[in-house]
Formats: structure tokens, C-alpha cells, sequence
């Protein structure tokens, strides 16, 4: 599928396809509305996430929910301190018969990749994913492998377990377009989802309301959502607000920019709209700006956090009318 074609696709058409994703997705992962939204967002904008939440919430449920709702592949690593970069990207093994080497994929090769844990591996297992998250193809051995158009990598990690684990580096973090948090859902959804589990799981019977070119088709169009100069300006400000921020050491850079202005098309998209509203990207700010920054010592031992500081950004900035 061309580019021309995603101009066939009016805004109201890519919303019900969202809203088919999305609410399909929720028959398995209730109460989570806003993470699957956000998610979409950043899946449908070409990028990437990290979900830092507590064990048991429901982070690989979301990624498997996902790939079953739009029939892609689903490949999921689990990280930890042995593993080798190979063991993701692949290795060329010698074939005797034919008397050459031949190259044998990794999980990597997929279309969603659950990165399970992915601060456990070690710092040059970790930077084996970089150049696949960042130019959406791996090379090995002199060779260059593409990836696939819907390559989409949904990292995970525990924010209370620190014995055997690796924090992620910051240039690691920047290839992150979000990072989300699901949270406990409230009482009576949990009573819910017992319900639904009584006689199996629901993902067992999750089936694809959305084809492959589909999909393409709404990933090309996200692209074409307006923006205005006055709200790129916008973007571009509370960005660099971060940079000034007197409690931040490592502010957000042009990547970040990128990431919001990306992911608040899609999130227009998903409401119908052909235009970018500041709302939007509102909505966002925390999600893709807070990972990204690193706050000086005396700010953290103060209690400060990298989303409050966003969230008082977006509130002193002036949104454009």
C-alpha cells in the first residue's frame, strides 16, 4: 500500500478503525481506556514504549492484546543478565551441506516484540536493541536485515526491584517514544476480571478486527494530520522548557519534539480530527517528556518528580488559541 492511498481514508474511518483496535483490546484488558489509547498513539506514530509498573498489572496481557487485535506477529524476550545480544538479533550459522554461512533470525524479527523485564540484561545486551528501535533494522555481520513496516517494541520493567537490574541509559530512554504505567484497577473492575477468567482467559479467544494493510493504511494517514506553526512552536517550547528547568540536569532533545508532534497526530486521529489541537498534545506531555529527563540530586532528594515537572510546564506555557 502507497502513500497516495492513505488519502482514501477520511478521519471518520480512521477513528472506527481505532475504536475497533482499542475496544477490543479493553475486552481483556479492562479498565485501562487511557494506557490503551496512549499506546495506539505511540504504535500508530512509528514509536515505541516502556511500561514501568508493578508485577501483575497487566503489561504482557497488553502487548499480546494488541498484536492479537490487528493479527500480528508477537514475540516476546525475556531479559536477563546472561542473555547475549544474538540471542535477540540472530547469528549466522555454518551450513555443512552447502558449505556456507546462513543467517538464522531472533525474536527480534517480528512485528510486536515484548521486551520483558528489559532492565535485567546487561548494558551491551540492551544497546543491541538501539539501532532496531531507532532505524527499524539490524545488522549483523556486514549485512543489514529491514524489519518489519509494523515493528513495534512494548519494553517492560519493575520501578521497585533494583538487585540484578541494569537501569536503562539515557540515550536508551530517548529511543522510547512513552513511557506508560497501568496501574491497579479499582475493585470492581478486579471483581470483573476474575469473572471473566472463571472458564479461561479472554486473550485465548481475542480474535484481529483490523488487516494488515489496514493498519498500514492508518499509520500512513496519522502522518498527514494537520499542525499548525503556532502549535509546532508550541511543542518546541515546552520542550525546552525542560532543558531550563533549574531542577533538571539532562533536559528533553529534538527527538522528543519529534516523538509529541508524532504521537499527537495519532492521538487526533483517534478522535476523528484533522487537525492537531493543543489538547493533544496536552494529553501527552508527561507520558513522552518525563522518561527523558534527569533531575539534579538535591531535586530528587527534595521529592520531586520528572511527570509533576512536565505537568507544571504544561500548566505556565500558553497553549496557542
Amino acid at each position: 500500500m502507497d502513500a497516495g492511498s492513505a488519502q482514501l481514508l477520511p478521519a471518520r474511518e480512521a477513528a472506527a478503525l481505532f475504536g475497533r483496535v482499542a475496544g477490543n483490546i479493553e475486552k481483556v484488558m479492562r479498565g485501562s481506556h487511557d494506557a490503551v489509547r496512549k499506546l495506539l498513539a505511540a504504535f500508530v506514530s512509528g514509536g515505541h514504549v516502556l511500561i514501568e509498573d508493578y508485577p501483575g498489572t497487566g503489561k504482557t496481557t497488553l502487548a499480546k492484546s494488541l498484536a492479537a487485535s490487528i493479527g500480528a506477529r508477537f514475540a516476546r524476550v525475556q531479559f536477563t543478565p546472561d542473555l547475549l545480544p544474538s540471542d535477540i538479533l540472530g547469528v549466522s550459522v555454518f551450513n555443512q551441506r552447502e558449505q556456507i554461512f546462513e543467517f538464522r533470525a531472533g525474536p527480534v524479527f517480528t512485528s510486536i516484540l515484548l521486551a520483558d523485564e528489559v532492565n535485567r540484561a546487561s548494558p551491551r545486551t540492551q544497546s543491541a536493541l538501539l539501532e532496531v528501535m531507532a532505524e527499524g533494522q539490524v545488522s549483523v555481520e556486514g549485512r543489514t536485515h529491514p524489519m518489519d513496516e509494523l515493528f513495534f517494541v512494548v519494553a517492560t520493567q519493575n520501578p521497585v526491584e533494583f538487585r540484578g537490574t541494569y537501569p536503562l541509559p539515557e540515550a536508551q530512554m530517548d529511543r522510547f517514544a512513552m513511557c506508560l504505567a497501568l496501574g491497579y484497577v479499582d475493585a470492581e473492575v478486579e471483581a470483573e476480571v476474575l469473572a471473566a477468567q472463571d472458564l479461561g482467559h479472554p486473550l485465548a479467544g481475542l480474535t484481529a478486527v483490523a488487516t494488515r494493510e489496514e493498519v498500514i493504511a492508518l499509520k500512513l494517514r496519522s502522518r498527514r494530520v494537520r499542525m499548525s506553526d503556532e502549535l509546532r512552536r508550541y511543542v518546541v517550547e515546552l520542550v525546552r522548557r525542560t532543558r531550563a528547568a533549574p531542577q533538571v540536569q539532562l533536559g528533553c532533545g529534538p527527538r522528543a519534539s519529534l516523538a509529541l508532534a508524532h504521537a499527537a497526530k495519532a492521538l487526533a486521529l483517534q478522535d476523528g480530527e484533522e487537525y492537531v489541537r493543543p489538547e493533544h498534545v496536552q494529553e501527552l506531555a508527561v507520558p513522552v517528556l518525563a522518561h527523558r529527563m534527569v533531575l539534579d540530586a538535591q531535586a530528587k532528594f527534595a521529592g520531586a518528580s520528572a511527570s509533576e515537572l512536565v505537568a507544571e510546564i504544561v500548566r505556565t506555557v500558553p497553549a496557542p488559541a
